[in-house]
């Protein structure tokens, strides 16, 4: 359905209240996502390539990956792009495709680390059963569903949203078109922001639900363990993923949880969540992980000699 506005591009703000670092910002984003793919492509790689890394933790954690690429690519690019014009528009049928694209990553991103922390769940605590439990068959379907849940959760509220009267207001208080700032343009019934609010309220709450409850019985095991080396060995296997969930679910429970929060509050957060979490996400998991550094020592081997 074609949309009811008089509004046919937005203006993002972006960074233009500090021209005097646009040269600097321009660098820091082009670095920040040179890294990010170099960085996130490589760890595909050696998942891919690391024999001893075919398991049903990395075969995950590929996907987080896949997902990171695309999830960074789909804002950063603009910023990119958006920072040497004077004038910074996106055209509105753009503008939406931004947003469901970032909203359906985000949202398949928060299913899969739930799925991620079922997975650490079945290794503490079913040792035993883990591998038979999960087989590559399970693995994949629980990297379908994270990707089909992403896009049903997503298709409905962006549907909605792309149907709203945005009257004539049509400047973007932030990076990129997010569904905050997009909602305050809206001169439609507020009920669509308390519907978007409500749906993602419930992919992030339901998903933390799961990682809560998982990791409650994760540390009781742990405890239960009466080796120290055990007890270490198995918080080792859990301590990546629930650094990642922190760093993700942190700010985005505070923005899509608590949408009064301060516009520049807000900014900050998405800032966080969308260019740095892609970013840090690899390194947390190759540095502190003995696996994946013996991996890379192994390919590293096979290319030298």
């Amino acid at each position: 359905m074609a949309n009811q506005t008089n509004v046919k591009e937005f203006i993002i703000l972006g960074f233009s209240s500090i021209p005097e670092y646009q040269k600097f910002l321009y660098v820091f984003f082009l670095i920040i996502y040179i890294t990010t793919l170099t960085v996130n492509i490589s760890l595909i790689i050696i998942i891919r390539y690391g024999k001893q890394l075919h398991k049903p933790m990395y075969f995950l954690l590929g996907n987080l990956s896949i997902l990171e690429l695309c999830y960074i690519s789909v804002t950063v690019p603009k910023i990119i792009i958006d920072i040497p014009r004077k004038r910074k528009s996106i055209s509105f049928s753009g503008c939406m495709t931004q947003l469901f694209f970032f909203t359906f990553l985000g949202a398949t991103e928060t299913i899969l680390l739930a799925v991620m922390s079922i997975d650490r769940f079945l290794a503490v605590c079913y040792p035993l059963r883990y591998t038979s439990i999960m087989s590559h068959k399970v693995c994949l379907m629980l990297a379908a569903l994270s990707w089909i849940f992403g896009f049903l959760t997503t298709s409905f509220p962006i549907i909605k949203i792309s149907q709203l009267h945005f009257c004539s207001a049509n400047v973007i208080n932030h990076f990129f078109c997010e569904s905050a700032p997009l909602l305050k343009l809206s001169c439609s019934d507020p009920y669509f922001m308390e519907l978007n609010v409500i749906i993602s309220s419930c992919v992030l709450l339901s998903s933390t639900l799961v990682i809560l409850t998982s990791y409650i019985y994760i540390v009781s095991t742990i405890l239960k363990i009466k080796s120290s080396h055990g007890r270490k060995k198995a918080f080792s296997t859990c301590a990546s993923h629930f650094t990642v969930v922190i760093l993700f679910f942190g700010p985005g429970i505070l923005i899509y949880v608590s949408p009064l929060a301060h516009q520049s509050l807000n900014k900050v957060m998405a800032l966080f969540y969308a260019v740095f979490t892609p970013l840090v996400n690899p390194f947390i998991y190759s540095l502190r992980n003995k696996e994946v550094k013996e991996a890379i020592v192994l390919i590293l081997k096979r290319t030298t000699f």
